[in-house]
């Protein structure tokens, strides 16, 4: 595994360091142009009163792809598990709620929302596809567009359906994300090299890693799809009318 994870080249570039870690921001200008179409285009589509929905979303797509987190990220897989957990958990219901609502199904789920996310979330999790990820840049991308995408439609959905049906997508979410980071945690031993040599410099090895990404991915990930889907609930037993309904 430690010659192999010589030879990573992610998109962020070599895993920072605590030495230079607040140094390493990424101005990539083809990043920054997309970044700037995409929030032009988030900004026309979102409703007036929406607007600050689409602007805190761009702002945590610039955290995620701007800041050090990027370089932070090819260095320990529990920082890739943030910037994934900001993707999916905070960028992507913040689209959904700013853009239009979509047309309600009379109840019915649109079967590519969770079904897809979870496909999409597990898959880019498989050594093989995340090691992939990062010894390539489209593949890299990939990876970003299709988290973040699938993530957003779920949250679309749940925005779209009943509040009953959003609720079960939301506690479905909780258990197929809490379940991924559960394997992750008890993993024997660390599966992504990419990570191999570069979590020393942080004083964790690979395992250690590997098991702290479980973690977040099994409480604090898990819990905001959970809070999502309590809140709701709340607004339901209130009687508020339709709870979280499309405006």
């Amino acid at each position: 595994m430690q010659d192999l994870a010589s030879t990573w080249t992610p998109y962020c570039g070599a895993g920072s360091t605590p030495a230079d870690a607040w140094l390493r921001w990424n101005l990539d200008p083809m990043l920054l142009l997309v970044l700037a179409v995409a929030g032009a285009v988030l900004l026309w589509r979102a409703p007036p009163s929406r607007r600050g929905l689409a602007g805190a979303a761009l702002a945590v797509l610039a955290v995620a792809f701007v800041s050090p987190l990027c370089a932070l990220s090819s260095a320990l897989f529990s920082a890739r598990t943030v910037h994934h957990v900001l993707l999916a958990a905070v960028a992507a219901p913040l689209i959904a709620w700013s853009l239009p609502a979509a047309r309600r199904r009379q109840g019915r789920l649109h079967p590519s929302s969770p079904l897809l996310f979870a496909l999409t979330f597990w898959a880019w999790h498989a050594p093989r596809l995340y090691d992939w990820a990062l010894s390539n840049d489209l593949a890299y991308w990939l990876m970003q567009a299709s988290i973040l995408g699938s993530a957003t439609a779920l949250w679309r959905s749940v925005r779209a359906v009943p509040p009953p049906t959003g609720v079960a997508i939301l506690l479905a979410t909780v258990v197929q994300t809490g379940l991924l980071g559960a394997l992750l945690v008890f993993m024997p031993e660390a599966i992504y090299a990419p990570h191999a040599l570069t979590t020393a410099a942080w004083g964790l090895s690979p395992l250690a890693d590997q098991q702290i990404a479980g973690l977040i991915m099994w409480a604090p990930a898990a819990g905001i799809y959970l809070a999502a889907a309590l809140a709701i609930l709340g607004r339901c037993l209130k009687g508020a009318p339709g709870g979280l309904r499309p405006a």
